[in-house]
């Protein structure tokens, strides 16, 4: 693969300053030379799910989301907790692709950064996993107390969290280049 990876990176927060964001800024930087970065900002101008108007033409913003969607190689998450859970607006956005199906073989990486993080990457991990997003074991990441790690100015600073990051990013990429790695099972439904 000569060209750059396309990869739509998705911030869970809702905040221009937030953690995430300046992570997604760092990750760009990161893989530069192999992936051109572009972040969906209309998360919040997307509906609320509503499978009546889930039809041959949903609504604009939907429309939109799904486009990228299927133009993206990778998506790469980035999402805080809100009280231990996924954010509304993430969750309500990935509800819209279930029945279109655009996450089903999609190169995932999710990094779930915040105070904790434990709880909302484990259900939105799930999620991602029963609509058949393809994630590297090495491509999921919690970066806890992700203000001492992450700059203001999109530079990660902790040493370890860099480590991790770019082990995430190169995880990522070897799923869009059908290199060989190992990925997360689905989950079970029992």
């Amino acid at each position: 693969m000569s060209q750059k990876i396309q990869l739509l990176a998705i911030s869970g927060s809702t905040r221009q300053q937030s953690s995430n964001h300046q992570l997604i800024q760092a990750i760009a930087a990161l893989a530069a030379d192999v992936a051109d970065v572009q972040l969906f900002e209309g998360l919040t101008g997307i509906p609320h799910f509503n499978p009546d108007l889930d039809t041959d033409q949903p609504p604009a913003e939907v429309t939109a989301f799904r486009e990228r969607l299927r133009a993206a190689d990778a998506v790469l998450i980035c999402t805080p907790e809100y009280a231990i859970g996924v954010p509304g607006t993430l969750k309500n956005a990935i509800d819209w692709t279930v029945s279109s199906m655009e996450f089903s073989k999609k190169p995932v990486a999710l990094i779930t950064a915040g105070t904790s993080g434990v709880k909302a990457h484990a259900s939105l991990l799930g999620t991602l996993l029963i609509i058949e997003s393809k994630i590297a074991t090495e491509a999921q990441l919690v970066i806890s107390a992700v203000r001492t790690k992450v700059s203001r100015e999109g530079v990660i600073t902790d040493g370890d969290t860099l480590d991790k990051v770019k082990a995430l990013v190169h995880a990522l990429i070897a799923v869009v280049k059908e290199e060989p790695v190992e990925l997360l099972p689905p989950p079970s439904l029992r």
